[in-house]
């Protein structure tokens, strides 16, 4: 079963001080194939599938409640090529806390304004001999170029402070919002990669991306993980909190079962015939939910997702 999951894939062959000293020096980290083609294609078909399902959202606004009752979701931000990768950053115990596609149409995909992910995220360090994290990773599920509007990132940014946010419904964009420092655009970089690589990058650095006028699609996901002894401090981010390798820390957040797989409800994918049973083998002793608790879960998911895509960053924001 875990080779289904990941676990045959070719493990990475930078060593974890490379990892964190580049981290810490740049402010972000390039590494390639990490995704096989196989599980790229799913994930590929998988967009195509929540666009279907949910047509009054923007293809730049598959947001994380989606991902709650969503088993491949889940499968997909779980694989073990990540978590490896994450486990260099932030050691072995690690829970996700949010996870977002962003895909920009061809010809219509929205700008990202410049920003820094640590303003949206609260965290506590409740550990300090483990890092705080966050490992804020972006899969490349297409190719991602500067003329479909890739990622750009201004190095060394990551040393500055977070800085204050403004609002800016003026110009469509993806999350409404931007630094209000201003930013000397001739320093940023391309981040290209091809679809299967993944970047990496600190939660300070300045970081956006433009719009997307080419005839290429480009989408990503960003995949948001934290070691267990990191709080998450934010109830509406709480649902996101899916543990997923080694051990969670007493007292230190509560963690959702993963989400089953109902054959009538949820497209197939490899290995979904033996989720339901392996899913159990990974989350440790989180409860289940009945059927009760999972419609209940279903209605708030379409209400965070009304209230996201209305004002994507309603926390710290100075209009």
């Amino acid at each position: 079963i875990n080779a289904e999951y990941g676990g045959g894939g070719t493990s990475i062959v930078m060593t974890e001080t490379n990892l964190r000293e580049q981290l810490e020096r740049d402010g972000y980290i390039i590494i390639r194939n990490v995704i096989d083609a196989d599980l790229l294609q799913e994930a590929s078909k998988h967009v195509e599938w929540l666009l279907k399902n949910n047509p009054g959202i923007k293809p730049e606004q598959l947001h994380h409640p989606l991902m709650w009752l969503d088993p491949f979701w889940v499968r997909l931000i779980s694989d073990s090529r990540l978590l490896d990768v994450a486990e260099q950053l932030i050691g072995p115990d690690i829970c996700l806390f949010s996870s977002h596609y962003i895909c920009k149409a061809a010809g219509t995909g929205l700008p990202v304004l410049w920003h820094q992910d640590g303003s949206y995220f609260p965290l506590e360090q409740t550990n300090p001999s483990i890092p705080m994290g966050p490992v804020n990773m972006w899969l490349a599920i297409d190719n991602s170029v500067p003329e479909n509007g890739c990622l750009r990132v201004v190095p060394g940014s990551h040393k500055q402070q977070l800085q204050p946010l403004k609002e800016r419904r003026d110009l469509d964009n993806v999350l409404n919002s931007e630094i209000q420092c201003s930013v000397d655009e001739s320093l940023a970089v391309d981040i290209i990669l091809n679809k299967g690589d993944i970047s990496i990058h600190h939660p300070n650095i300045i970081h956006g991306s433009k719009a997307n006028t080419s005839d290429m699609r480009r989408c990503g996901l960003t995949i948001r993980y934290m070691p267990t002894a990191s709080r998450l401090l934010s109830d509406s981010l709480a649902p996101n909190l899916f543990l997923l390798r080694g051990k969670p820390v007493p007292g230190v957040n509560t963690y959702r079962p993963w989400p089953r797989y109902i054959p009538e409800k949820h497209p197939s994918f490899s290995g979904c015939n033996t989720w339901n049973e392996y899913k159990k083998t990974r989350q440790g002793n989180v409860k289940e939910l009945d059927q009760t608790e999972e419609k209940a879960l279903e209605e708030l998911s379409k209400k965070e997702l009304e209230i996201m895509c209305g004002n994507a960053a309603a926390n710290k924001i100075t209009k």
